[in-house]
C-alpha cells in the first residue's frame, strides 16, 4: 500500500493533507483576522499566491480589492484552503474554533452525507455549534464527484471569508465529457462572491434594526478584484484582477462556485469566447454552448472553454444582478483570460456595469423560466443520468411552499404594542419578514437528529390555523415523509412585496428540476393550483436535470422532485444569508427514528437548562448553622404572583417597609436619640 503526504504550514495552523488507505486528513482553524494589522511575515503566509493580492503600481498594504476590513477566515486564507480529493476518498477534517465568542459549524455543500448525517454541519439540526476553543472532527466519504464547496453554516461567517472549494475528482475515463476538454486544472476554479467593506453582522444589524441597506457594492473572484481606484502620478491604478492562464489550441474545464451571501445573482461571460456548460452541482448535463451564464448563491457550474482566439488577454466579465444591478450598486468585477505568449498585462480600460454584458444566448437567466424562448432555464437543461423513481408519474407527497416578504409584527424586530410594524412612523425603519408558508423557522435548543422529538413538537401549514397569515408564527417547521417516498415540492414566489429572487438548497439529497415558470409580477398558491388543474403546469419526467440548489422566478414557481432515501433531518432553505438567519427555512424529516443512524458515542450535546423549581433544586446548598447564627432557607426574597397581580406588590411593600423601619431604629440607636 502506498503512502503519500503533503504538508503545508499556514500561519498559526498546520494544514496536513495525506492519503493513507484512501484517507484524506485536514486540520483547519477558524480565526478572527484583521486585514489592517498583519505583519509582512504574516502577509506572505496569508497570500498563498501573493501575486493575486498585490496592487498594480499602488500600495500593497490594502487587501482584497483595495479596501481594508476585518475577516473571519480559516487558516488565515481567503478563500479558505481548497480540498481536492478523489471520489470515494475518506475525508477527515478537524475544525478548531478560535473565534472569541461565536460558535461555528462547517457544511460540505454538495455532499449528501449518506450514512454520515451527523457530519452535515447544520447547527441545531445535525449537531451543536462548535464552541470557542473547541475542536470537532468531521469525517465522511467523498461520494459525490464534482464541483462543490465547504462553508461555515453559522451566522454570517461565510460572508466574511469562511468558505473554500471542495473538488472531488474522478478519472477522466469515467467522465462522460472527458473528450470535450484537454485540461482540468485546480487553478481554473472560480469562487465568485459579493463583497462588502465591513463585517457582515454589522450590515445585518444595521439593516434589521435601523435604516441600513443590504446591497453589496462589489464582487470578488477568488478573493481579489478591482474596486478602489488609486490615483497617483500617472492615472488610475487598481488591485490586480484574478488571472486564468490558457494555451492556444487547447480546451479547458472551468469550475464556477457561487459563494455569495446576499441577493446578487452573478452573470458571467468571456470576451471573444463561448462557454459550453457540461455540469451543475456535480451532475452531468447535455452540453449547451452559450455566451453567458447566471449563477445564484450556492450553485456550481462546470463549463468548457476553447482557447481558439488570438494570443492576447481577454476580460472575463462578471456583473451583479437584482440587488446589485443598475438600480442600486452596479456591483461588478473582472478577471483575465491570459493566453500563454501574451503580454503579462490586463486588457485596457475599466468596463462599466453596462459594458459587462455580452449579447447572446444566456443560461439560467434571472426570473425567466420555460416561458422564455431567448434563454435556457435550468428546467430546460437535460440530465445525462438515466430514469429514477423520482420521475414517476405521481409523487407520493406533494407540498406547496409559498413565500414572500410580509408586513408583520415579527417579535424580533417589531414588538407590539411598543413598536409594531405599523407603529413605526418612519417607513424606512419598518422591516418585512420573509417566511415559508407564513412560518418562520425556530431552531430548537438541541439538534433534531440527536433529540429526535415527537411530532407534537413540530409545526407546519397543516397544524397551524389561518391566523398565521396575518399574525407572526414561529416554530420548528418540519415536514415528515416516509423513507423511499417520492416528494414533489412546488416552490412559489408570490412576488408581491419586492421584485426579488431566492435560491433554495436542500441538504441530504439531490433533486430533479422538473418545471420552472414565471407567470406574472406576482401570483398565489391558488393560482398555481388552478394552473396545474388546467394541465398547464408542465413537468419534465424524462430527463430533468439533477441539482441541489435552484432559483425560483419572482411571481412564478419551480417544481422539484426527490426520492427521500437518506433518513435523517435535512434543512431546506433560502441560501441568501440574511433570509435564512431570520427563519426562511424548514426541515424535512425523512423516515422514522428507527431508520436513522445512531448517535455517535460521546457526540457533543447542547440545550436549555430549565429546572422545575430553582428554589428547591439540589444544587442550591443550604446555609450551615453552628447555633450562633440565625438559619434561613433562602437569602433572597420570595415573590409570589397571583392572578390579580396584587400579592407581589404587597409582599414587596411589606419587605421594604420592614427594612426601612429597622434602618431608622438602628440609626437612632447609634446616635443615641
Amino acid at each position: 500500500m502506498s503512502h503519500r503526504s503533503i504538508h503545508y504550514t499556514v500561519c498559526l495552523a498546520v494544514l496536513i493533507l495525506s492519503a493513507h488507505a484512501r484517507e484524506i486528513t485536514q486540520a483547519t482553524k477558524l480565526t478572527d483576522y484583521d486585514s489592517t494589522t498583519e505583519t509582512s511575515e504574516e502577509k506572505s503566509i496569508f497570500n498563498e499566491n501573493s501575486e493575486d493580492k498585490t496592487v498594480v503600481d499602488a500600495s500593497s498594504s490594502n487587501r482584497e480589492n483595495g479596501i481594508s476590513r476585518a475577516l473571519n477566515v480559516v487558516n488565515r486564507k481567503m478563500p479558505g484552503p481548497a480540498i481536492e480529493v478523489c471520489q470515494h476518498d475518506r475525508i477527515i477534517v478537524d475544525v478548531e474554533n478560535d473565534l472569541m465568542t461565536e460558535g461555528t459549524t462547517v457544511h460540505w455543500h454538495g455532499q449528501h452525507q449518506r450514512g454520515s448525517p451527523y457530519m452535515d454541519g447544520t447547527p441545531y439540526v445535525t449537531q451543536c455549534p462548535i464552541l470557542p476553543e473547541s475542536t470537532f472532527r468531521y469525517q465522511f466519504n467523498a461520494s459525490h464527484a464534482g464541483t462543490h464547496f465547504w462553508h461555515s453554516h453559522s451566522g454570517m461567517q461565510r460572508a466574511d471569508g469562511a468558505a473554500g472549494a471542495l473538488i472531488i475528482r474522478k478519472p477522466k475515463s469515467q467522465d462522460p465529457h472527458g473528450k470535450l476538454y484537454d485540461y482540468d486544472k485546480s487553478e481554473h476554479v472560480m469562487i465568485v462572491t459579493d463583497w462588502i467593506h465591513e463585517l457582515s453582522v454589522s450590515m445585518f444589524t444595521d439593516h434589521h434594526h435601523s435604516v441600513g441597506d443590504n446591497k453589496p457594492p462589489t464582487l470578488l473572484i477568488n478573493g481579489v478584484g478591482r474596486f478602489r481606484i488609486f490615483n497617483e502620478t500617472t492615472g488610475p491604478k487598481y488591485m490586480k484582477a484574478a488571472t486564468f492562464d490558457v494555451e492556444k489550441g487547447y480546451k479547458y474545464r472551468f469550475r464556477v462556485i457561487n459563494a455569495e451571501f446576499l441577493n446578487c445573482p452573478i452573470e458571467l461571460s468571456v470576451d471573444g469566447h463561448n462557454i459550453t456548460v457540461i455540469a451543475s452541482d456535480g451532475y452531468d448535463l447535455e452540453p449547451i454552448t452559450a455566451t453567458s451564464l447566471v449563477t445564484y448563491a450556492g450553485e456550481r457550474y462546470d463549463f468548457v472553454l476553447e482557447a481558439n482566439n488570438e494570443i492576447d488577454n481577454y476580460w472575463i466579465r462578471f456583473r451583479g444582478l437584482m440587488d446589485c444591478d443598475e438600480r442600486f450598486t452596479k456591483a461588478k468585477q473582472v478577471g483575465v483570460l491570459h493566453y500563454e505568449g501574451a503580454l503579462n498585462a490586463e486588457p485596457s480600460g475599466d468596463p462599466t456595469w453596462e459594458e459587462l454584458h455580452n449579447e447572446g444566448l444566456q443560461l439560467n437567466a434571472l426570473n425567466k423560466g420555460e416561458e422564455e424562448n431567448e434563454t435556457i432555464s435550468v428546467a430546460e437543461m437535460k440530465s445525462l443520468e438515466g430514469y429514477d423513481d423520482s420521475l414517476k408519474e405521481i409523487a407520493d407527497y406533494q407540498f406547496y411552499v409559498a413565500y414572500d416578504f410580509y408586513a408583520k409584527n415579527n417579535s424580533h424586530f417589531h414588538r407590539s404594542p411598543y413598536y409594531g410594524y405599523y407603529q413605526v412612523p418612519n417607513k424606512d425603519n419598518r422591516l418585512y419578514t420573509p417566511q415559508l408558508n407564513h412560518i418562520s423557522m425556530k431552531m430548537p435548543s438541541s439538534p433534531l437528529l440527536i433529540d429526535r422529538p415527537s411530532p407534537e413538537n413540530f409545526c407546519n401549514a397543516s397544524s397551524l390555523n389561518e391566523t398565521c397569515k396575518e399574525g407572526y408564527c414561529e416554530c420548528p417547521h418540519v415536514l415528515s415523509v416516509r423513507k423511499n417516498a417520492v416528494v414533489e415540492i412546488i416552490i412559489v414566489d408570490e412576488g408581491v412585496t419586492f421584485d426579488a429572487n431566492h435560491p433554495f438548497h436542500l441538504h441530504g439529497h439531490f433533486f430533479r428540476v422538473v418545471g420552472m415558470r414565471r407567470l406574472a409580477n406576482d401570483t398565489t398558491i391558488e393560482e398555481i393550483k388552478e394552473f396545474d388543474r388546467a394541465g398547464l403546469l408542465k413537468r419534465n419526467l424524462k430527463n430533468a436535470p439533477l441539482k441541489d440548489t435552484v432559483t425560483v422566478p419572482d411571481g412564478g414557481y419551480t417544481v422539484i422532485r426527490f426520492k427521500a432515501d437518506n433518513p435523517g433531518y435535512w434543512l431546506f432553505h433560502c441560501h441568501i444569508e440574511f433570509h435564512v438567519e431570520v427563519g426562511m427555512a424548514l426541515v424535512f424529516k425523512v423516515g422514522e427514528h428507527k431508520d436513522m443512524a445512531p448517535v455517535p458515542p460521546e457526540f457533543p450535546r447542547c440545550g436549555s437548562y430549565m429546572p422545575d423549581n430553582m428554589l428547591e433544586h439540589a444544587t442550591t446548598e443550604k446555609p450551615k448553622t453552628d447555633g450562633q447564627h440565625i438559619s434561613i432557607t433562602h437569602w433572597w426574597p420570595v415573590v409570589v404572583m397571583n392572578n390579580n397581580g396584587t400579592s407581589s406588590a404587597s409582599s414587596l411593600s411589606s419587605i421594604c417597609g420592614l427594612v426601612f423601619v429597622s434602618s431608622i431604629w438602628f440609626l437612632k440607636f447609634v446616635i443615641g436619640t
